[in-house]
């Protein structure tokens, strides 16, 4: 069972990294400052109620009088209904605030990975993109509305609370004002390492997850390749590195609490002996005292929130990078500014722009190596497809079969040289009208979670129920919804999890065909349909590929017999190409493919028959 290690981030605050999240925060900075300025109100209430304290003692209960006790109650009622209200105000537009920014990171992250090209995919797990628009996200926006209350709060409060100590009294302020740096020693160097290890718990929880994860969904194969002991073994590591890292963070724990908690209490012990001697020698009135004593008391719970904000605030900035690092992400292909304005993009497409597409592909002097590789898979390569050709690409796994096919439906750009479609640079059109006209059957295709009439209709979201029966009848998929107890609205469920990998292709199938795409890409589509289903769509794919580019990846050979050409890719490279006959007739690595490949069919027949 693997474990994924997720980077670590332990750098120091840096405020450039803060810069991204402002375009976020500025259509709530009307509310933010709101927050800040009902924390300033708040924070000085708290301060201002020792005092209340201070007056009711030496002036009612040391006194011994009732008078202006009213005056006095309301004054104190109001001041703290005050509060309330602040409270009740900064909770619902701190509310706002964390609600509206997760909102907006996670629509923003959204919309970018929309605009990605399909190469930040193939590299990227899916895993830590799901992190960045959801956890990250919220760390942040929590941080923002949150964090933002707790360092105003605290910094405003532990400040107010040392003015107000020094006027009633400096020479009682001073000991208790002494003794907070030495707080704030312990507490910065306990947060630090607490943080530390509260950081690897997570991260090992995340790690927890995972492998519950994998141990339920891989269930079947632990089975039967008979891992279960591997797996408990590897679980028992990671839970035993949990186990170490919780221990480790609860016992600095437990020696800073007990810390902090005797420099509060010598706090407030020095409070009260200085304070009971001037008490005692009428240098000091008792509710003076017993302000200084809620003071003292009070002072240090701030400190520590102060500092752990603090630590905080470094933590969430590792989510900023990630989530920032996301949003700097910049698409493998893009348009021109200038083919944008005539043809639109994604979200906002021209369509009365477009120009039809007949299908004349044309690779002209192209050279093309991937973004992180430096060896070139296609050197100098020529090739025109007229429209409506059926070019087969064969080869052995990991040859580089998908890679001009990714070229040719503009996945990727070539290095050095042009692709021309209907006779002009594809460069010079939108990405959206090439792929607008192309439709993908994949090996393992995707359906979406809803119904089977759903997921063939994604291919052109305006067609009618009778234009969705006939495309599934078309391709056999038929045959599937025939089987379901709902028919075309049963649920495909997650992924499609409740039809086989054959039933699902079959629904993909229906699903490109009834999109009437221009350039069709057939990626093993028949890899995992039986031998009787495979006939059936055999015969569809001749009638529906007529008058259609289409590119036929195949590793059984004796389905691309029939293609107008086929080329043949060997270690990223095309070796060969030429028509079926061609091609036997050489004698070359296409000829070794199709023997090979013919002796174990053939074996496999006889096996079959015996």
């Amino acid at each position: 069972m693997p474990v994924i290690e997720e980077k670590e981030y332990s750098q120091q605050f840096d405020p450039a990294i803060w810069k991204r999240l402002l375009p976020f925060i500025k259509p709530y900075l009307g509310m933010i400052l709101g927050i800040v300025a009902l924390n300033l109100v708040t924070a000085g209430i708290d301060i201002a109620l020792p005092l209340f304290q201070r007056t009711a003692i030496d002036r009612f209960i040391g006194a011994g009088t009732l008078e202006g006790l009213p005056v006095f109650a309301v004054c104190y009622a109001a001041t703290i209904a005050l509060q309330c209200v602040c409270v009740i105000f900064f909770t619902r537009y701190s509310m706002r605030v964390d609600v509206g920014i997760g909102r907006d990171l996670r629509s923003a992250c959204f919309l970018h990975l929309q605009k990605l090209s399909l190469s930040y995919y193939n590299v990227t797990p899916v895993g830590y993109i799901l992190a960045r628009v959801t956890s990250d996200s919220n760390r942040i926006s929590e941080m923002v509305a949150w964090g933002l209350i707790d360092i105003i709060w605290a910094l405003s409060y532990v400040l107010g609370v040392f003015v107000a100590m020094l006027l009633l009294n400096w020479k009682l302020a001073l000991p208790v004002i002494l003794i907070v740096p030495a707080l704030a020693l312990v507490t910065m160097y306990f947060q630090k390492r607490i943080l530390f290890w509260n950081r690897r718990v997570r991260r090992m929880n995340s790690q927890i997850t995972g492998a519950y994860n994998e141990g339920i969904m891989g269930a079947s194969t632990s089975k039967t390749l008979v891992i279960e002991d591997q797996n408990y073994q590897s679980f028992q590591k990671i839970t035993a590195d949990m186990r170490h890292s919780s221990i480790h963070a609860q016992r600095l724990s437990a020696v800073y609490i007990p810390i902090v908690m005797f420099l509060s209490t010598m706090a407030t012990a020095i409070v009260l002996a200085c304070g009971g001697f001037m008490v005692r020698d009428h240098a000091l009135l008792i509710g003076t005292l017993s302000a200084f004593t809620t003071y003292a008391i009070g002072i240090f719970e701030p400190i520590q929130q102060l500092a752990r904000t603090l630590a905080e605030i470094i933590s969430v900035q590792a989510n900023l990078e990630r989530v920032g690092g996301l949003l700097m992400e910049e698409p493998g292909v893009t348009d021109t500014p200038e083919v944008i304005e005539k043809y639109g993009d994604v979200f906002h497409p021209k369509k009365e722009n477009w120009e039809p597409i007949r299908g004349d592909i044309e690779l002209r002097d192209v050279s093309f190596h991937y973004p992180d590789g430096n060896e070139y898979v296609l050197d100098h390569f020529n090739l025109k497809i007229p429209a409506g050709t059926t070019v087969a690409i064969v080869g052995e796994t990991g040859a580089g079969k998908s890679t001009l096919v990714n070229l040719c439906c503009r996945f990727f750009e070539p290095t050095s040289g042009q692709i021309l479609i209907d006779g002009v640079d594809y460069r010079e059109r939108s990405q959206l009208w090439l792929h607008a006209n192309i439709g993908y059957v994949l090996q393992n295709p995707h359906l979406f979670s809803g119904t089977v009439m759903e997921n063939i209709r994604y291919g052109r979201l305006d067609a009618t129920d009778e234009e969705v029966y006939a495309a599934a009848k078309s391709v056999s998929a038929d045959t599937v919804v025939e089987k379901l107890e709902n028919g075309y609205l049963s649920d495909v469920g997650e992924g499609g999890d409740r039809l086989s990998t054959g039933e699902k292709q079959l629904i993909s199938f229906a699903r490109a065909v009834l999109a009437d795409p221009r350039i069709f890409v057939l990626d093993e589509a028949t890899s995992s349909i039986d031998t009787l289903t495979e006939q059936l769509i055999q015969a569809a794919i001749s009638h529906l590929l007529k008058g259609r580019t289409s590119f036929l990846i195949a590793h059984r050979l004796s389905t691309i017999r029939q293609a107008d050409l086929i080329l043949v890719v060997r270690d990223g490279k095309i070796v060969e190409q030429g028509k079926h006959l061609e091609l036997l007739e050489r004698k070359g690595y296409y000829h070794d493919l199709y023997s090979r490949q013919f002796e174990e069919e053939s074996s496999m027949s006889l096996l079959k028959k015996a």
